[in-house]
């Protein structure tokens, strides 16, 4: 089982697939908490160069929470992260955590019943761009 979904878009901004990402996720009940710009924190914190790279910290209320009713350390698991980055080409790829991946190491049954259908919301976002 793979830890991620992710799909190779062309002839789109990196702007463009950020703003598309961010309106699929909402699609899908999720808000994004952070968006990390990796790139700028790294010329920032190393004066090194890198690709264009964010991080969207992706949330979706209701499942957060049924989450951490079920498991009160899931929280260090969360938000789903969602990247974005830069190829070569003027490709731009996207992909998501897969939940059911992650979860695995937490023993619960119930948290992977989320996790289930969490991973379905999220490889539906990535499938849609």
């Amino acid at each position: 089982m793979s830890y991620y979904y992710s799909k190779i878009l062309s002839d789109q901004t990196f702007e463009n697939v950020v703003q598309k990402t961010t309106e699929a996720l909402k699609q899908e009940g999720f808000g994004v908490l952070t968006e990390i710009d990796l790139q700028a924190t790294l010329k920032k914190k190393l004066d090194v160069d890198f690709h264009k790279y964010k991080i969207l910290g992706a949330c979706n209320p209701g499942f957060a929470y049924k989450a951490l009713l079920s498991e009160d350390k899931v929280g260090t698991m969360l938000p789903c992260n969602v990247i974005i980055q830069e190829k070569d080409n003027d490709l731009i790829e996207v992909a998501a955590v897969n939940p059911i991946a992650s979860m695995q190491a937490i023993e619960n049954e119930a948290l992977f019943a989320i996790a289930t259908e969490v991973s379905d919301k999220l490889q539906r976002v990535v499938n849609s761009l």
